[in-house]
């Protein structure tokens, strides 16, 4: 096994030149699946509420739920860094709840590293959970939990001022601390400038080719929901297909009693079963009473 990604392999990989490859994981299958397919860091992200959950948003997701579902993560990977979401309203009523619920993914989800979203308004945020020891992963652009301020879930950064003021941001965050920064829905060459721009790695999703890393929502890489479409997903597999092609075989096979068959059955050698004959019962005897250990009157 290669060795453990931490934040430092990361800031390495930029320097070098080598991409990051991040994708996203809700389980403990999901999360060994990539892991042993080479990923160099798991986002347990709050899409949960979206892909797992079935909200139209992340917006509902909780604190708690994301330390289930980043601990579950963690129990299936070995060398890739888990970074967990803090979800809505965990860091943004102040700096102490905000290094308390950092300070919960950490310490009962096991996760890296946090991500969370917003610009140089949160510098203050990232830079007390920083000095906490927690590793924060900024992130900029489309910010899903800002989707009603936003208008819906538009590409962001495209005229000269709100490109300007990503870019702000951007080395905002750095000096905060942040180790790394995903940038979501943004032109390509702006993404490209804020990468040159940064000392720390850049991860874009649909945000263009400039970018240090990549990373996809695992449901859609994997072609799991065929009703969702963006522009920068790219679908690598239609598992929705197989795998709706695979229960509608063994639900045939359930049917037509072919399933199971002698091969998915338990043997044993002969034997001879008989019944034993319950011994007679008194109707009109009286109950049995219970003690008082069991809370009845005797």
């Amino acid at each position: 096994m290669k060795d453990k990604v931490t934040i430092h392999t990361l800031k390495r990989q930029k320097q070098s030149g080598q991409k990051i490859c991040m994708v996203t994981a809700y389980d403990a299958t999901f999360a060994r699946v990539f892991d042993e397919a080479g990923a160099d860091v798991l986002l347990v992200g709050d899409s949960l509420g979206m892909v797992v959950q079935g909200h139209d948003s992340t917006l509902p997701v909780t604190m708690d739920q994301m330390v289930y579902h980043s601990a579950a993560v963690v129990r299936g990977t070995k060398r890739a860094l888990v970074v967990g979401d803090m979800p809505f309203m965990s860091y943004q009523v102040s700096v102490e709840e905000a290094v308390r619920n950092a300070g919960r993914l950490v310490a009962e989800g096991r996760v890296g590293a946090v991500k969370l979203e917003g610009g140089a308004e949160f510098a203050d945020v990232i830079s007390a959970i920083t000095r906490a020891s927690v590793p924060v992963m900024g992130h900029l652009g489309l910010t899903p939990q800002s989707v009603h301020k936003m208008g819906g879930y538009v590409v962001q950064g495209r005229d000269e001022d709100a490109a300007r003021k990503i870019l702000e941001d951007a080395i905002a965050l750095e000096r905060a601390g942040c180790f790394a920064l995903v940038l979501e829905g943004v032109p390509l060459e702006l993404a490209r400038q804020v990468t040159q721009r940064l000392s720390i790695p850049t991860i874009g999703i649909g945000a263009g080719k400039y970018c240090d890393g990549q990373v996809l929502v695992c449901y859609d890489l994997l072609g799991m929901n065929p009703d969702f479409k963006p522009k920068f997903v790219k679908r690598y597999a239609n598992l929705y297909g197989s795998m709706t092609e695979a229960a509608g075989a063994y639900f045939s096979e359930v049917r037509a009693g072919t399933f199971p068959d002698e091969e998915h059955s338990f043997k044993s050698k002969p034997i001879r079963l008989v019944a034993s004959t319950p011994e007679p019962t008194d109707a009109s005897a009286e109950p049995e009473k219970l003690g008082p250990v069991y809370g009845a009157p005797v």
